[in-house]
């Protein structure tokens, strides 16, 4: 099948009706194939690693041809590259719009447990952004010099207005941020040290409710802000 049947394999499909009368919505069924895509995308790289992956593996994990999976993704670097940018929105998304007149304590303390609750959910995608950058980013570098680059500046700015108008003690922004980062991830990146330390099998939700709740409470208390009730 070539990409152009499959584009319309998928348009027909969304203009079709279902068992019960209703029409498929051709926008959501690419959007759920290209979701499926992508987390097989994940497990299958933090497996095999970006050599051992292949597109015909991706394709039966997602439970999908290889043509439908080619046709979201021309190449396996194309895909390898969406899947990133995939986790790094899923990451920061709660914390891209932050604005002056927000609240600092709210804004820091939903930053920390979301990221808190993405490493309980999604540890495979923060081992494989972890081991891109100790390989030395090759396929993020250009993102990380544009789109992370700036995003970091927009968040320090806004940290910084909070600072200079004395509603929160003067802490380094971006020292701040990458802080956030590292402490957050560290559940997801390390887990076997942690489960060894602790003697336990496996995490529950209430351990990273608890690292969640440690976390807020300290770095609040380290940029001078009470922990929101």
């Amino acid at each position: 099948m070539t990409n152009n049947s499959v584009a319309e394999a998928d348009v027909s499909a969304g203009e079709g009706n279902n068992h019960n009368g209703r029409k498929y919505r051709p926008g959501r069924i690419r959007e759920r194939n290209r979701e499926k895509i992508l987390q097989a995308a994940e497990e299958e790289f933090a497996l095999n690693g970006y050599k051992g992956t292949t597109i015909q593996n991706i394709a039966e994990r997602a439970g999908l041809p290889k043509s439908n999976v080619l046709y979201y993704f021309s190449n396996k670097k194309r895909m390898y590259a969406a899947m990133f940018d995939d986790i790094l929105a899923r990451w920061n998304r709660v914390f891209s719009d932050i604005r002056p007149e927000d609240d600092p304590a709210e804004a820091l303390a939903t930053f920390i447990r979301t990221k808190v609750e993405m490493s309980r959910r999604y540890p495979l995608a923060s081992r494989l952004f972890a081991m891109e950058i100790i390989q030395g980013a090759p396929f993020l570098l250009n993102h990380l010099r544009t789109n992370m680059r700036e995003w970091v500046r927009g968040r320090a700015e806004v940290l910084q207005h909070w600072i200079d108008n004395g509603r929160m003690a003067p802490v380094d922004p971006v020292q701040l941020i990458f802080l956030i980062w590292s402490s957050t991830q560290h559940y997801a990146d390390f887990q076997v040290q942690i489960l060894m330390v602790e003697n336990k099998a496996e995490y529950e939700k209430r351990d990273f409710d608890h690292a969640a709740d440690f976390l807020t409470d300290v770095i609040l208390r380290g940029c001078g802000l009470e922990k929101p009730t």
